[in-house]
């Protein structure tokens, strides 16, 4: 069954006080990357590797009762709770409200901000569980991979032992050298070509662990993609722009990415948009073929969920009011767009393991944008609303699938769930603050491209300027750029499986159009190291691949994280 039996551990003060330091530690890791790349790393078999392997040590040299499954299951879901918080906001709608009204959020309401979001996701999870875990068995490919790690540490085989050395290996080597890197002397990038221009255009090897192990994570298709639009972009395009005098460029800089982004990052934005939004249509068609004749139960009808619904509903619409002035009614609609989209989102993310929530929060800014024409705050922050729910709710989920398997008890998970929003919240804002202290001079930088606040901030523009806010030939760019992710999203849904390594990731494309030109390179080598590794070595590449790529996020983050705060003091 379910529920765990009696005699069996439950919910234990040592395990949510695990999943609170293990959320402290890698939720930086998280803000880091966010700002980096636009991207998150899923820290649900980090974190139960990271309490596994601590307390197996101490369980053994103390004489404590042994680190029990249950316990690492409701550690890792409190970890991996606080690690997601930027999906409250904090890496892309929050960063944009900034830079485009000059205005920031105090500490507190940050902190209330992000909480209240994630929060909502909570109850969009608890009312589909029923319906998603156990009517239809979606398979949710995280929290099936983290159960069945979470059984192999607590089966204590060599195996398991192996892994936590290599993590504890490649974390600590990564972090030294980012400490180095940031504090004495830095590592120069490698040039591709003896040009000038390639060279301040970025064509260069960044020797990043950190964008090496999300090429590693990321696969072979998505990595080759992003080399192809590094190419196209920063090896073509720009030089035609700064060659023909289109932009203009400050040569005196030591790059020219800042000057040229503010062109590349709408054929890039409206590639990933337009793909994300493709691929999302087309999944709700083949998903209402799939559910014509299931039956469809949830909490959403019981009586106490309604309420606390409700409650919430009203503190979220007066929360939208008095921080970004939200008429009440559109607060109220935006939590209403969360609880559909966040279905749609949680549905998505259980079939395919991704919750399409930048594609929602495009729906939703496009949706907004419309009823209330001009309104930076409501486009960005009912769109933030949206996009909160959708991705703790698919996060919850794939943890209620990992307790699921391993028969913990799921009311225990929420619990765990709620102390890692908190934490999350927390940590998230503080880091997010240090880190960017200035979003409108930082972010969209060489140092911090930002591409999902690039993304938001220029859908909210658009919205609101209309065509006068486009430099020249953008708007061509644009429509080129529909086009060609429009054209990949139907080939990747109807092409088999075995061909599509043929056709270009189109979010992958468009991402490299955003980020420097480097990390789209070294990204790509580790996505290749990978692969050819799998082919040579299959069976140690499925034990160890993921775990060093972990290490590899997971030293660097923390290492640049703390470089700044040694730089601070």
């Amino acid at each position: 069954m379910e529920m765990l039996k009696k005699k069996e551990p439950t919910l234990t003060v040592r395990s949510i006080i695990s999943g609170i330091l293990i959320g402290i530690l890698l939720t930086p890791c998280n803000v880091y990357s966010g700002l980096k790349i636009g991207w998150s790393f899923n820290m649900s078999i980090l974190s139960a590797l990271l309490a596994f392997g601590f307390w197996k040590t101490v369980s053994s040299f103390f004489k404590l009762r042994p680190w029990s499954l249950a316990e690492n299951t409701y550690s890792q879901t409190a970890a991996s709770a606080a690690a997601s918080i930027i999906s409250g906001g904090l890496v892309a709608p929050i960063p944009a409200y900034t830079m485009i009204t000059g205005k920031s959020l105090p500490p507190a309401v940050l902190i209330f901000w992000v909480f209240i979001v994630s929060i909502l996701g909570v109850f969009v999870a608890v009312g589909l569980r029923q319906q998603m875990l156990i009517e239809e068995s979606l398979p949710f490919p995280a929290g099936t991979a983290t159960a069945e790690t979470v059984k192999e540490l607590h089966e204590e085989s060599q195996d398991s032992s192996s892994k936590l050395k290599v993590l504890g290996i490649c974390g600590f080597g990564t972090f030294a050298l980012k400490l180095i890197n940031d504090l004495i002397r830095a590592l120069p990038k490698i040039p591709l070509s003896s040009s000038p221009l390639f060279k301040k255009l970025g064509l260069l090897i960044d020797p990043s662990f950190l964008m090496l192990g999300f090429g590693m994570i990321m696969g072979f298709r998505p990595g080759l993609s992003l080399l192809l639009g590094a190419i196209i972009c920063w090896g073509g395009i720009s030089p035609w722009l700064i060659q023909e005098n289109i932009i203009e460029i400050n040569r005196e800089q030591a790059f020219y990415f800042g000057d040229v982004v503010g062109w590349t990052l709408w054929p890039g934005v409206a590639m990933m948009v337009t793909a994300s939004l493709a691929s999302f249509v087309l999944n709700l068609f083949s998903m209402r073929k799939k559910k014509e004749k299931k039956r469809t139960t949830s909490v959403f009808t019981n009586k106490k969920f309604l309420l606390s619904l409700g409650v919430l509903t009203i503190v979220l619409a007066l929360a939208q009011n008095y921080i970004f002035a939200i008429p009440w009614y559109m607060g109220v609609l935006a939590v209403g767009a969360s609880l559909v989209l966040g279905i749609v989102a949680s549905r998505v993310s259980g079939e395919t393991g991704i919750p399409p929530i930048g594609a929602l929060g495009k729906i939703t800014q496009l949706t907004f944008g419309l009823l209330n024409p001009g309104n930076i705050a409501a486009n960005l922050m009912t769109a933030n609303v949206t996009g909160g729910a959708a991705g703790q709710s698919s996060d919850l989920l794939h943890d209620l699938k990992a307790g699921l398997l391993l028969k913990v008890s799921y009311y225990h998970q929420m619990i765990a769930q709620i102390f890692g929003i908190l934490t999350g919240s927390f940590i998230g804002s503080f880091v997010y603050l240090l880190l960017i202290p200035d979003p409108k001079n930082q972010l969209l930088t060489a140092k911090w491209p930002a591409p999902a606040v690039a993304t938001w901030k220029s859908v909210a523009e658009l919205l609101s300027q209309g065509a006068d806010h486009f430099p020249p030939y953008a708007q061509q760019a644009l429509l080129i750029g529909c086009c060609v992710g429009l054209f990949l999203a139907v080939l990747e849904k109807f092409l088999p499986k075995n061909r599509l390594i043929l056709v270009p990731s189109p979010a992958s494309m468009g991402l490299a159009f955003i980020i420097p030109a480097w990390t789209s390179i070294t990204m790509f080598l580790g996505a290749l190291l990978c692969f050819l590794i799998e082919k040579k070595y299959p069976l140690w590449a499925k034990a160890f691949l993921i775990v060093i790529a972990a290490g590899f996020v997971a030293g660097e983050s923390m290492g640049g994280v703390v470089a700044v705060l040694l730089n601070a003091f």
